[in-house]
């Protein structure tokens, strides 16, 4: 079956995807790091969709394994997602500012009558969407591969 195979991969994603979602969010990263991250993550993502297209029973089918890696990926994006957001609202409500806004840039945005918690909000909402999106499109990719190259 396509669900439980990719829920059970998606939970053990999701155990991964949050501690480097916690480690991504506490520890201040600059320049390529920022990129190194991404792409680490969304290395994460494949392996996830891959890892549901081998917990599929046999026979094997690129349909069944893209299905298995899309909700692998929704689940571990999701709970990882959410985990992300939670931080950020935190740190911000907690005086620390918007990551890639600097003091400076914080600062005219309280001045022209933007509430810093508001935009902080439609960023996670928009990071935690586009996070489920791109996890359930590269997991499904991924267990699509596995099973056109594992049939069996």
């Amino acid at each position: 079956m396509a669900g439980k195979a990719g829920l059970k991969a998606g939970l053990i994603g999701a155990a991964i995807m949050v501690v480097v979602t916690v480690i991504s969010r506490l520890v201040p990263m600059a320049g390529a790091l920022v990129y190194v991250s991404c792409g680490v993550s969304s290395l994460l993502y494949i392996g996830v969709g891959i890892l549901a297209g081998f917990f599929l029973a046999a026979p094997r089918t690129a349909g069944k394994g893209a299905g298995a890696g899309a909700i692998a990926g929704l689940v571990s994006g999701g709970i990882s997602g959410a985990v992300g957001a939670v931080i950020l609202l935190i740190q911000v409500s907690r005086g620390g500012g918007i990551p890639g806004l600097d003091p400076q840039q914080m600062q005219q945005l309280a001045e022209s009558g933007m509430d810093p918690q508001l935009l902080t909000t439609i960023g996670a909402v928009c990071g935690l969407t586009g996070g489920l999106a791109i996890g359930a499109g590269l997991a499904a990719a991924g267990g699509a591969i596995l099973a056109s190259l594992k049939p069996d």
